[in-house]
């Protein structure tokens, strides 16, 4: 296998080109055969769906190689579950999980090579989208779409990788709606943080974290993360129909169970921040990643956790999902998929 010419270890969280995508079109009522294609872009009519009514989901998933060699896809049917719901959420066609969980398996057995090496610290993500492709301008959902999976090998997403990030909060933004759609991943809820995560660059810090849109009174997402903290041996990390279910903090809680920890799903009120030991945000792309301060722009104050290093119960659960993602440890719960490639 021809390895591509690239310094896996200090590959950013951004885009490379790799040889091949797969793409699968849903016309006259029915899902199509899935294509192979090296081309970066899409043909779209002017007036496509996608483009005026944002009728746009995505996901993000990743493949590792494991310190045996094989690559390991992680928990992709949960991935292909969620795209579904994103799907019904906005009144698209939803892809059956079997052709989602088939073009996952073609577009990293195409990319092989451009899965990164074991331990250089970075992955191959696979980012799947669905867009509507019929041309509408009256308000309404498109007859036709279209999936594409590209695949791309990524580093962290946080340039600290696994150093402690720095945050801040503001109640001057809202991610998403009350009863809107937070709780699906749709390219509207990132567009609506882009304001508020520019703010965040522009100060020094990662990205912001939000309060409930409501009452402002709780701590919703964290950026494009989930937020969790750490208590006298409890993983708390909030409840909420505004946050995506992130198949990374779901697989976190398992694995805080299975470490002995107590896990508590509950609305975590602004004043708790005081009393967490740890805290942190996770997700396929920013996976376990620890906060060392969490700064209050409104009120001047801030949260510090640690001393410039992850927390013990923070790096305990980081190593243990990454051991199970690079098969060094036992995955007690099926979550990985090996994909058999030619070499």
């Amino acid at each position: 296998m021809n390895t591509p010419d690239i310094d896996w270890g200090s590959l950013p969280f951004g885009y490379v080109k790799t040889d091949f995508n797969v793409r699968c079109t849903f016309q006259d009522g029915k899902w199509g055969p899935i294509e192979v294609s090296d081309s970066e872009y899409v043909p779209l009519h002017i007036a496509a769906s996608c483009l005026h009514y944002s009728q746009e989901i995505f996901e993000g998933l990743k493949a590792f190689r494991g310190k045996d060699g094989k690559i390991r896809v992680f928990r992709m049917d949960e991935n292909a579950k969620r795209f579904r719901d994103s799907a019904l959420g906005i009144s698209m066609e939803p892809l059956p999980v079997e052709i989602f969980e088939e073009m996952v398996r073609k577009v990293v057995e195409l990319n092989a090579r451009f899965v990164p090496p074991y331990g250089s610290g970075a992955s191959l993500y696979i980012r799947p989208l669905e867009i509507g492709i019929s041309p509408k301008i009256g308000v309404s959902p498109a007859s036709e779409y279209m999936v594409i999976m590209l695949a791309t090998p990524v580093g962290p997403y946080f340039k600290e990788g696994f150093k402690p990030t720095r945050v801040c909060l503001s109640r001057d933004y809202d991610r998403v709606a009350p009863k809107g759609t937070g709780a699906i991943k749709i390219g509207g809820n990132y567009a609506a943080s882009l304001n508020a995560g520019q703010k965040a660059h522009d100060l020094g810090y990662s990205v912001m974290l939000y309060l409930d849109p409501k009452d402002k009174k709780y701590l919703d997402e964290c950026g494009a993360a989930n937020f969790f903290g750490i208590k006298e041996n409890a993983y708390v990390t909030p409840n909420s129909a505004t946050v995506l279910p992130s198949i990374t903090n779901k697989s976190l809680r398992q694995i805080a169970e299975d470490l002995g920890m107590k896990v508590e799903r509950r609305e975590i009120p602004y004043e708790e921040l005081d009393t967490f030991e740890e805290v942190g945000t996770c997700g396929t792309a920013a996976v376990c990643t620890a906060i060392g301060e969490i700064y209050d722009l409104d009120n001047k104050k801030s949260f510090n956790y640690g001393n410039g290093e992850a927390g013990p119960k923070i790096t305990a659960l980081y190593n243990h999902l990454r051991g199970i993602q690079d098969g060094e440890l036992p995955d007690t719960h099926g979550w990985c998929e090996v994909i058999e490639v030619a070499e």
